[in-house]
């Protein structure tokens, strides 16, 4: 007979592997957009540095790994990636645009997203913190399943404003060379989309 452990125990392995793939997944996705393993290498470390700093808040915090922890965190992992791919992407651009190079176009992508990165995680922020206020069962449920998002979006922001700028100051170059065909054909649906959006809002 399985005992309720084994249920649990299967579970947990079942979420970290899930976990797992949607680390692999995003950084997959991520490199199909970016195009360059220089550009994804820094929204990947800023999924790993997240996740750790998450960990070592749980543990400081006397909270357990159980499936909502670890289910937050997998809902999480498409969230605390954006900021990182929002530095990049900005950076990129304004050395492609303006000819700057990394560190210069460093300075002016984080002097016109710093205030829109911490807006957008407090926003987040603001719909989960009053979750954890929750009285009863229900409180207690959800306490840990909400902290753990908001200090996971937090992390990333902090990330985002920091590691990530230092990390495209030195890491970045420009990109000159001829894009493969996939990548190509990739950018031409991007581009058919764009459009299509525009002429909607229009």
């Amino acid at each position: 007979l399985m005992s309720s452990k084994d249920f649990l125990d299967a579970s947990i392995k079942n979420v970290i592997k899930t976990l797992i793939e949607a680390i692999l997944l995003v950084v997959l996705v991520v490199y199909v957009f970016l195009q360059s393993l220089r550009s994804t290498f820094i929204p990947a470390i800023s999924i790993i540095v997240s996740l750790v700093g998450t960990f070592a808040f749980l543990y400081a915090a006397g909270f357990s790994l159980n499936m909502l922890t670890l289910f937050a965190l997998v809902l999480v992992i498409g969230t605390v990636v954006d900021d990182a791919i929002v530095v990049v992407e900005n950076v990129e651009r304004l050395m492609h645009e303006e000819h700057l190079t990394a560190r210069e176009a460093t300075h002016k992508a984080m002097h016109e997203l710093s205030g829109a990165l911490i807006a957008t995680s407090m926003v987040l922020a603001a719909v989960f913190v009053p979750v954890s206020f929750l009285s009863g069962i229900t409180g207690a449920l959800y306490r840990q399943f909400s902290i753990t998002i908001v200090v996971s979006v937090l992390l990333s922001t902090v990330v985002a404003l920091t590691l990530s700028p230092a990390m495209c100051a030195i890491i970045l170059r420009p990109n000159r060379k001829k894009k493969n065909i996939v990548f190509r054909k990739i950018n031409i649906w991007l581009a058919k989309g764009n459009n299509k959006y525009g002429h909607l809002l229009e």
